[in-house]
């Protein structure tokens, strides 16, 4: 029998890992409240599952199979008989704390909860459910099938078979998982995102423009993306929810948001996804 995995969140990260999972074998309950992000999550998973074909990682009937393999609802219950449920909503605490709520009351004790949270703290999350030593992170990378690399985030309470099990699975679908513990933005955004707000920075104090903080750290530094172009990518409201959670974290002024990354976020430039960020898309 087909394992099934459930997928809370059918934005940028949950499509995706749903796509890694349908493409491993797995199947997957999609769930998300929002129709149209349904809608847009089934196109995506199905055009990215025809790009395996192109690309030989799939044939023309493994394709068609794994997206038969793939369930939607706007309903939370939907995922109640998965054995491992992987949450992807927005990057703040309580919309990720309503999730796991409403998880607890359909699920049972066995089901092993994951969040995907790129900084937001597991043994707090973990908490508000009735199961920590069966809750932990999973962090997966964007663009999902195509990154490797899984953070799997340990909580105070977290079971070392919880923690073998989320590994097991991340090892199933190509990925490979490297252990961190539970500190604000663990070590990818602890060391990522300062380096973001401080390209921001030095754009703000004008010591160069955009383009070219950018084209210095890839001809100088070899990086294959610029930090405000890659902050474009992410997100810079994504961005800035994790500036947020390390200076609430750590209480040190080092990661205090950057104004002009507030500012864009409040008028609405949130790089790619909108049309304009440090740069324009449109």
């Amino acid at each position: 029998m087909t394992k099934l995995i459930g997928v809370v969140g059918a934005g940028t990260m949950g499509r995706g890992i749903a796509h890694t999972l349908l493409r491993a074998n797995y199947a997957v309950s999609l769930v998300d409240s929002l129709p149209e992000a349904l809608g847009g999550a089934q196109q995506a998973i199905s055009s990215g599952l025809a790009h395996d074909v192109e690309k030989g990682r799939l044939n023309a009937e493994t394709r068609q199979q794994a997206f038969a393999r793939l369930q939607i609802s706007a309903e939370t219950d939907a995922v109640s008989q998965a054995s491992f449920i992987i949450e992807a909503v927005t990057e703040r605490f309580e919309a990720k704390a309503e999730v796991f709520r409403k998880l607890e009351l359909y699920c049972p004790s066995t089901t092993i909860f994951a969040t995907n949270t790129s900084s937001i703290s597991i043994t707090r999350l973990a908490a508000i459910t009735g199961r920590p030593g069966r809750f932990l992170g999973l962090h997966f990378f964007n663009p999902v099938p195509v990154m490797k690399l899984v953070e799997v985030v340990a909580g105070v309470e977290t079971l070392p078979e919880t923690f073998e099990a989320a590994a097991d699975l991340a090892r199933s679908v190509g990925k490979t998982p490297i252990r961190v513990n539970d500190f604000p933005g663990f070590v990818s955004n602890r060391l990522l995102m300062p380096m973001i707000n401080e390209a921001a920075f030095a754009v703000m104090e004008g010591v160069a423009e955009a383009n070219a903080v950018d084209d210095v750290m890839k001809l100088g530094m070899n990086h294959p993306m610029g930090p405000l172009e890659l902050a474009d990518f992410i997100g810079l409201d994504v961005c800035l929810d994790i500036m947020r959670v390390l200076y609430d974290g750590f209480h040190d002024a080092k990661y205090r948001p950057c104004p002009l990354l507030e500012k864009m976020v409040y008028a609405g430039r949130l790089g790619r996804k909108s049309g304009r960020g440090f740069f324009n898309y449109s």
